[in-house]
């Protein structure tokens, strides 16, 4: 009877030697436990990888590695497998408003910096003693007023912004043509200093013409509005005479094509 049970010891310890040989290459390779086999798994999966050797490898490994509990080591990991890591940016690392409360805020800190519109620059009738007759637009560069020549020895006076320095210009020209609302082609010479403007902009409020535009001689200058009225009483055209939109407006009503303008 006991070499019966020693012989069936024997057997059992071969048997369970045999279950713990060494994981195939294909065993190594993949979980031992199936996914599809066991679809909840209420802990872990612990699975054996061929590259870890401090731990013995084969069962031992299986029963104490765990991969999620202990990841691989950052420059181990291929490089495919690295998440990128990006510093923080200026709106994580500040505490306050989102980005686009923080654009309006600096939208309107820029419109609180620019100068106002400077009341001399307010259209009024004034006196006039020159030798143009009345209907005749004379243009005073140096002062930045336009005047529309009046009956009685007045006139009417506007702001105007005029030319930048080296692009002022002086003589005797008709209006040729008027235009409401126009559109703006930039000339070769402009694109040239400006490249990044566009080719063509239609009428409307963005359009650096503004509201109306007195069409000059065969020139490429013009009397006309715009939307930039902080710029009235400046030197910042290229040349064109530039009034407030309301102003513009008004002068337009008052004159015709052939009007005489004197730019001095």
């Amino acid at each position: 009877m006991l070499k019966k049970f020693s012989l069936m010891m024997l057997v059992g310890a071969s048997g369970l030697s045999a279950g713990l040989c060494p994981a195939t290459a294909f065993e190594r390779s993949y979980p031992v436990a199936s996914s599809a086999a066991y679809p909840v798994q209420p802990t872990p999966t612990r699975v054996a990888y061929a590259e870890r050797s401090n731990m013995g490898g084969g069962f031992i490994e299986f029963l104490f590695g765990d991969e999620r509990a202990q990841p691989r080591d950052y420059q181990a990991q291929p490089s495919y497998e690295r998440r990128p890591v990006y510093p923080p940016s200026p709106e994580q690392m500040m505490p306050g408003p989102a980005p686009q409360q923080m654009m309006y805020r600096q939208d309107d800190r820029l419109e609180a910096a620019r100068p106002g519109f400077d009341p001399r620059y307010e259209k009024q009738l004034v006196e006039y003693h020159g030798k143009e007759r009345p209907g005749t637009i004379v243009v005073d560069t140096p002062n930045k007023f336009l005047y529309l020549v009046q009956v009685g020895g007045t006139a009417m006076r506007y702001g105007i912004g005029v030319g930048r320095p080296g692009f002022t210009w002086s003589g005797v020209k008709s209006i040729t043509a008027k235009k409401e609302w126009p559109s703006w082609t930039p000339p070769a010479e402009m694109l040239r200093r400006r490249p990044d403007l566009p080719r063509f902009m239609e009428g409307g409020p963005e359009n650096p013409l503004g509201a109306r535009a007195m069409y000059l001689g065969s020139t490429l200058y013009r009397i006309h509005g715009s939307n930039e009225p902080w710029t009235i009483g400046t030197n910042v055209s290229s040349g064109c005479i530039r009034m407030r939109n309301e102003d513009v407006i008004d002068l337009y009503g008052r004159v015709n094509v052939g009007a005489r303008v004197v730019v001095i």
